[in-house]
Order: structure tokens, then C-alpha cells, then sequence
């Protein structure tokens, strides 16, 4: 029923991505529903969906009161991969349309598995929808049992081919971030919570490297790369604080501004790795640290295959 539900809100707003700024009048947006999901769609409905859409999406449907069209702003925007609400509505859309396709494009289409993508997802989103507490039994990599907690599930965010839920723990009377492939079992009670105000989990993140929650403030580390290593790093960033400082035509200069460490002032370990998988195609410059860290990580390696 919710992934039913999910599916006609991602719907209702690729149909206006494709209508533009000028937007579509209540019976045309009614037409179309009539055609694709073969069942009538009242105005009391397509409110509520309208309703629907801004609280899982962050996606506001306006009305144009002088020509009666409904529209959604900068829906070009909206459509970019770039853009924060994009990444929900793609991993549905995608996954729906490869399941459409299965049978038709078998041996032709190839994606990478996000093992946390499946199970708990759909049902995190629902949760979230309505503000209902969740219950998990959730393991830890570095645990031998599980351990049963209670939720109050405030976002999802992906990194690394995996899905995180944060949430505050009552048990732990803390923000913490859960990896969904942890997760064992999870239940919806019926018990609901008041999200903080003013919550967003963008600007959470801002500082981060990966998925943990910044500890401490914000740290500029530089670092130089390759021209050629340079034009992937354009059009993929190492983070989205990256900003090219200068080039030269064989070289480029990057800077990124994360918290490298903990509370305890250890360095991060996925700040360090992701470094490293460049190799000796990118040199960190500063801080003093943080290179000396990428350099010591990359010593053991070399030494391992001496």
C-alpha cells in the first residue's frame, strides 16, 4: 500500500516536472490520472496528495490563481540530479522502471546493489510520513547480539551504496545514524513524535565526510591533483563544499571544508580512506595532519607489497 501510494506521488510530480512552469488545470491533471492509474481523482484527493508530496519530498505545488493552473516552481530545478529531493524520487523511479523492464531488457541492464536499499526503506518513509515511533532490533558490525531501541525517525540519507536512517534514540536520549542493512526487524507503533523545528538534514551534514554526525567545527583541507584526475573531480566532487582554488593545465588545487575529527580527536577514518583511493594521483597539501595520516595509510600499503 505505502510503496502504491509512493509510486503515484512520484507521478504526480514527474507529471508536473514535464508540464513546466506553466502547469496543468485540475482537469487535465485529472485526465491523465484517469489514464494512467484507471480510477477517478477528486480535487480532495489531489489536495491531500499535494499535501503528501511537500512533506515527503519537500516539493511545493502551487496554484496559479489568475489561469487556475497548478504548477510546481523551477520545476527544472526540481528535476536535477543535483537538487536535495531528487535522490527519493530517482531511487523509485529507477527501481520501478527496471521492474517494469525486467522480463523485456533481461541480460541488458546492469546496477550495483544497495543491500539497505529494500526491506526497511519503504517502511522508514512511511514512519516518517506520518511521525510514528519505530521500533528496530539493530546489530552492530562490531556487536555479537542486537540490541532493540526505540526511534523517533527524523531522515534518511545515502552514502556509500548504503542507507542511513538518523533518528533520536530514547535510549540513548541522542541523535544517532542507523544503517538500514543493520536493521533485523523494524515495527511501526502507533505512538507518535513532534519532529525539532526547524529540522534539516542537509545542513546536519554540511560538515560531515560520510555519515557521521560532526562533532567539532569545520576544517579547509587542500589538496592537489592530476589535470586529468581534476575533470572527473569537476564533475564529481570528493564533497559539496569542494571549490577548485587554481590550475596550472597539468595540476589543480581543490579545497573541501569537513570536520576531520571526533569528539575525541581522532581523524576520520572515511575522510582518510577516500583520500587514499586516489593514490598517487592526488597530494594532500594541508592540514599537517590529515596528510600525514593519508601518507602513514599509504606507507602500509606500499609495504605490504614490498
Amino acid at each position: 500500500m505505502v510503496s502504491e501510494l509512493l509510486e503515484k506521488y512520484i507521478w504526480l510530480v514527474q507529471t508536473f516536472i514535464r508540464a513546466g512552469e506553466k502547469g496543468l488545470t485540475l482537469q487535465e491533471i485529472s485526465d491523465r490520472w484517469e489514464r494512467r492509474f484507471d480510477s477517478p481523482y477528486s480535487r480532495r484527493t489531489f489536495n491531500n496528495h499535494r499535501k503528501e508530496v511537500e512533506d515527503i519530498f519537500g516539493i511545493y505545488i502551487d496554484c496559479n490563481r489568475s489561469s487556475n493552473c497548478y504548477f510546481i516552481e523551477y520545476s527544472d530545478d526540481v528535476a536535477d540530479e543535483n537538487a536535495e529531493s531528487a535522490w527519493l524520487i530517482n531511487t523509485f523511479t529507477v527501481n520501478k522502471v527496471l521492474s517494469l523492464g525486467k522480463e523485456r531488457l533481461s541480460g541488458r541492464v546492469a546496477v550495483e546493489n544497495i543491500p539497505s536499499g529494500h526491506q526497511f526503506l519503504t517502511s522508514v518513509i512511511e514512519a516518517m510520513t506520518e511521525n510514528h515511533v519505530i521500533e528496530i532490533e539493530y546489530k552492530k558490525y562490531t556487536c555479537t547480539s542486537a540490541e532493540r531501541l526505540t526511534l523517533h525517525p527524523y531522515a534518511v540519507k545515502e552514502n556509500a551504496k548504503r542507507w542511513y536512517l538518523i533518528a533520536y534514540c530514547i535510549e540513548r536520549q541522542s541523535l544517532r545514524v542507523y544503517g538500514l542493512d543493520r536493521v533485523k526487524s523494524m515495527k511501526i507503533t502507533d505512538a507518535t513524535f513532534r519532529m525539532p523545528k526547524d529540522f534539516e538534514v542537509e545542513e546536519i551534514f554540511a560538515t560531515s565526510f560520510g555519515i557521521y554526525l560532526p562533532d567539532g567545527r569545520g576544517q579547509k583541507i587542500t589538496f592537489r591533483t592530476s589535470e586529468k584526475e581534476a575533470q572527473y573531480l569537476r564533475d564529481l566532487p570528493l564533497h559539496s563544499s569542494q571549490s577548485e582554488e587554481s590550475a596550472d593545465g597539468d595540476t589543480a588545487t581543490f579545497s573541501i571544508f569537513v570536520c576531520p575529527k571526533d569528539r575525541n580527536g581522532r581523524l576520520y577514518n572515511d575522510l582518510i580512506m577516500e583520500l587514499c583511493r586516489y593514490g598517487s594521483r592526488l597530494e594532500v597539501l594541508s592540514p599537517a595532519d590529515v596528510r600525514a595520516a593519508v601518507a602513514e595509510e599509504l606507507q602500509k600499503a606500499a609495504d605490504i607489497y614490498k
